[in-house]
């Protein structure tokens, strides 16, 4: 009885101290929130306010004033889209690079690995004039193929990765019963490595959210996302506006934290797969 008292014991102080460091960790993400609460004359207090006053009115006047259910739907969309033609692309480029042999196979696996190392402001202006000359500029659309341009490359990266360390004996069976390479990728080789998809997937629309340059420059208007609108709240006459920014970025760091929570099984998989093989 002692000796099991004292494992039951050590497994109640690691929850105990886990579920401590989790609340600190919430501290940030809940103090932000009490910022987007607070009227704004208690914002910039010269003198620090321990309890503040907190009310819904706040965000009802910032949504009255400023279209952010346009802006969010603009992210939403743009991300989504960007994100799902990463993987529609990366993955067959992915296994093909994984599985396939060719002179050049690493060479090309570099090369799209290092578009990812290139200055955004290298690619800027002839990306204005292109989308302006397809008359696209300050579409979604114009959004969702920049996102995905860019994080094309790290999304093929890493699936890559992981479809290395599947054993190419599973497809040599698959093979022997006729199982052509198509059906093998969409039947044996994305569910098996459908954890590093997912990770590739949500570090995909996690640098698509915090895009800013080809956002502010392809964005004027109809198409701005949450990233280019909190450049309005810092500036202007009414200067910094701290409620509103903390607002919109707590409904920009709302989703991508709801999606980890729902994902976390996969996502912790994705983490560890392909760590060995690169």
């Amino acid at each position: 009885m002692i000796m099991a008292a004292k494992p039951e014991r050590g497994i109640w102080f690691r929850k105990l101290v886990l579920t401590v460091w989790g609340l600190i960790c919430f501290l940030p993400i809940l103090f932000f929130a009490t910022i987007a609460l607070r009227p704004r004359n208690e914002i910039i207090a010269p003198e620090p306010i321990y309890f503040p006053t907190l009310t819904i009115e706040t965000w009802a006047k910032i949504m009255e004033e400023w279209p952010l259910t346009t802006y969010f739907k603009n992210s939403l969309m743009a991300i989504t889209g960007s994100v799902f033609i990463c993987l529609l692309l990366g993955i067959p480029a992915a296994y093909a690079l994984a599985r396939y042999k060719f002179k050049g196979r690493e060479d090309i696996g570099f090369y799209i690995l290092s578009t990812k190392m290139m200055a955004p402001a290298a690619v800027a202006i002839p990306i204005f004039v292109l989308f302006g000359k397809l008359h696209i500029l300050d579409t979604v659309w114009a959004l969702m193929l920049v996102y995905a341009a860019m994080n094309l490359s790290i999304v093929v990266w890493i699936i890559r990765s992981y479809m290395l360390d599947i054993p190419s004996e599973i497809e040599d069976a698959a093979r022997t019963d006729g199982a052509s390479d198509l059906r093998i990728m969409w039947s044996i080789v994305i569910p098996m490595c459908l954890p590093g998809i997912v990770t590739a997937a949500v570090i995909a629309a996690i640098f698509a959210m915090n895009e800013y340059l080809f956002t502010l420059i392809i964005a004027s208007k109809n198409a701005y996302p949450l990233s280019v609108a909190l450049a309005n709240f810092s500036g202007g006459s009414d200067g910094i506006i701290y409620n509103a920014i903390a607002l919109v970025s707590f409904i920009a760091f709302f989703p991508i934290l709801l999606l980890v929570i729902l994902i976390q099984n996969h996502l912790s998989r994705g983490l560890t797969m392909g760590a060995v093989k690169g």
